[in-house]
């Protein structure tokens, strides 16, 4: 098997002892690597159970057995190497030791809602007020610290108030119920290797060989569990690509690879730079693009496969304009040169931005996929803004009525909502004001007041405002978006896309003489249904290109190349943010096999308003040489 290596893979399959860092490149088949060399250390006559494999997913780690089991199917073998995510590893050790930090072996993992309701429990012990956001941001605190291996007293200061004292009742009240969260999985495992030198010195005997797949995606806790393994042989193989670290939100250190040789003097690099997926001209523009980062490890992809064609560069007089351009070439593709449309994506910056490439797709039937999000029509924000619309619209409609009337909550429960919807003859706002043939509070009955008085309110502007302008003063009488305020995390991208959904109205009432509320709902109404029709499983993808990262193409387009979209507003006062907006552009280009296309536009409306956009600069940072400029 090694001889059908290229020379820099077999000398990284075929290292033995020592630290050994594999910078690989997009498409230079890293994990055919990570297997071929623990099946040569095998070989070698090292005992499958002293191979310790560790990756992000699941998936990963079964498809790396299973290569491993292909491998060695021949050979007279004993046992198996430990191949598992980062997680599963801290679940393995902890079910083994975890007797030595007080708690009983036989201890639970609570999922997300096990652990959300514990934090409610804390939070109500001490009083502190249940607001969702509130309990969401404290739970992000915990995480974080727990990623960051700090206890509750180590941690010195916290913006947020009631922070330290939650997470120090919520570890205790964990404990007592013999539990770990997810985060406890690395957290415990670590503190057990760092408090315990008997324990640690067993797993480092266990297994005096590690590797570590996709390194610069790891975060501090896993770090230092990998650390600690190896102290004291230093066989560590880690594999990875600094250029493709985009994962920083979620807690990845990209210092950690950058900062191998420092962590072990004298570590051999190996650089996979040969490229067997791209075409050479896409891997020279994406070796240019990232040429401008500071924070990397130097390689430079390159390929047999000939140039290939130029990069295509669209730029739209509008978003409109751009989104019909990218359906006619994927139309165009698919029928006169058979591409299949699974073989195309289009890759965004932010969710709001598929709604655009959704209509174009739609307007010419051809169908596709949302990969790792919902469409667009689908998404919570977009259905509980359009039942505003049709509560506005229609005085029957009770399926929206049951969705809006707790936007926000107003103490109604389960039963009283049966109870209401099965009370009401007729005008839900009649019934609302009132209400007969049902028991309920005061407060009750006020609570249903207010809403048909709100709705009341509302349905006098239908007729005397534009589409947009109705839209705009729902979310304001409403106070919707503070809702979607309690959910810091996913408020951002929530708020983009009702502000898409105001575009969306806007442009769609310019291209009517006569615009009706009731036509705008049906038309939407229809394309939620045709989204969900049972088309053929050759779809056209589309994602974020966070989305897009290990995946590839045979026709990939990146659209939205404009400051301020990508790179993202959020990376403008940022240089390290800057740079991985670069790295994010640079995976999104180099998912392509045959063909990239580039392209913006020069105006769009975007954050409720309509503005001119400049160039993003990663096309200015892309050589002439390479692209082809496509006329309108």
């Amino acid at each position: 098997m090694e001889n059908q290596l290229n020379p820099n893979q077999q000398t990284a399959v075929t290292h033995v002892d020592g630290p050994l860092l594999v910078i690989a490149g997009a498409g230079s088949g890293k994990t055919r690597i990570v297997t071929q060399r623990i099946c040569y250390l095998i070989r070698q006559g090292v005992a499958p159970s002293q191979i310790l494999a560790v990756t992000f997913t699941n998936k990963a780690a079964a498809e790396m057995q299973e290569r491993i089991s292909l491998l060695l199917k021949d050979n007279d073998i004993e046992g198996y190497p430990t191949i598992c995510t980062f997680h599963s590893l801290g679940a393995k050790i902890l079910r083994e030791s975890i007797d030595r930090l007080g708690y009983k072996q036989n201890f639970v993992i609570y999922d997300e809602e096990d652990s959300t309701k514990l934090l409610r429990g804390c939070l109500q012990h001490l009083g502190v007020k249940k607001e969702p956001g509130e309990l969401k941001s404290i739970r992000q605190h915990i995480s974080a610290f727990k990623n960051q291996l700090k206890a509750p007293g180590d941690v010195e200061k916290v913006d947020q108030p009631h922070v330290l004292e939650t997470y120090q009742l919520y570890q205790e009240r964990l404990k007592a119920a013999n539990a770990c969260d997810f985060d406890d999985l690395l957290y415990l495992s670590v503190r057990l290797f760092i408090e315990d030198a008997a324990t640690r010195s067993y797993y480092q005997q266990r297994w005096p060989y590690l590797l570590i797949d996709e390194y610069q995606d790891t975060n501090h806790a896993q770090y230092m569990m990998a650390n600690l393994i190896v102290e004291n042989t230093h066989n560590i193989f880690v594999v990875g690509d600094p250029d493709q670290s985009i994962y920083s939100w979620r807690g990845a250190n990209i210092r950690n690879i950058l900062n191998f040789e420092r962590d072990y003097p004298g570590a051999k690099i190996v650089r996979l730079e040969q490229n067997y997926r791209s075409r050479a001209i896409i891997l020279k523009a994406a070796n240019a693009l990232i040429q401008y980062n500071t924070s990397r490890l130097e390689k430079n992809l390159w390929s047999t496969r000939g140039d290939g064609s130029k990069i295509p560069l669209f730029v739209a007089n509008t978003e409109k304009e751009e989104a019909y351009f990218v359906a006619h070439e994927i139309d165009k593709l698919h029928r006169l040169y058979g591409i299949p449309l699974c073989e195309m994506t289009i890759f965004y910056r932010t969710n709001f931005q598929s709604r655009l490439f959704e209509d174009a797709l739609l307007a010419k039937r051809l169908p596709y996929t949302i990969v790792g999000g919902i469409s667009f029509y689908h998404r919570k924000e977009i259905k509980d803004v359009l039942a505003f619309l049709r509560m506005i619209e229609s005085d029957q409609d009770t399926v929206s009525f049951l969705r809006t009337l707790q936007l926000p909550k107003r103490g109604l429960g389960e039963k009283t909502l049966e109870a209401l919807v099965n009370a009401i003859k007729g005008s839900i706002t009649d019934f609302c004001l009132n209400p007969v043939g049902i028991r309920l509070t005061a407060s009750q009955k006020e609570a249903l007041e207010n809403y048909a008085r709100l709705i009341l309110q509302l349905r006098t502007l239908k007729d005397k405002v534009p589409l947009q302008k109705l839209l705009i003063e729902v979310l304001a009488q409403t106070h919707y978006l503070d809702l979607l305020k309690e959910e810091k995390e996913t408020y951002e991208d929530r708020k983009e896309n009702v502000d898409e959904l105001i575009s969306k109205a806007r442009e769609w009432e310019f291209s009517k003489e006569n615009p009706k509320l009731s036509e705008f709902l049906e038309e939407l109404s229809l394309k939620a249904s045709i989204d969900e029709a049972e088309f053929a499983q050759d779809r056209v993808n589309l994602m974020t290109i966070h989305n897009g990262k290990g995946l590839e193409f045979h026709v990939a387009f990146l659209v939205g190349m404009e400051e301020d979209l990508f790179p993202h507003v959020n990376s403008r006062d940022s240089y390290d943010k800057l740079e991985e907006e670069r790295r994010l552009c640079y995976v999104g280009m180099t998912r392509a096999k045959e063909i990239l296309y580039l392209t913006a536009s020069e105006s769009r409306f975007i954050w409720g308003t309509h503005r001119m956009m400049r160039p993003s600069r990663f096309l200015r940072e892309i050589p002439r040489e390479y692209m082809e400029r496509i006329k309108r």
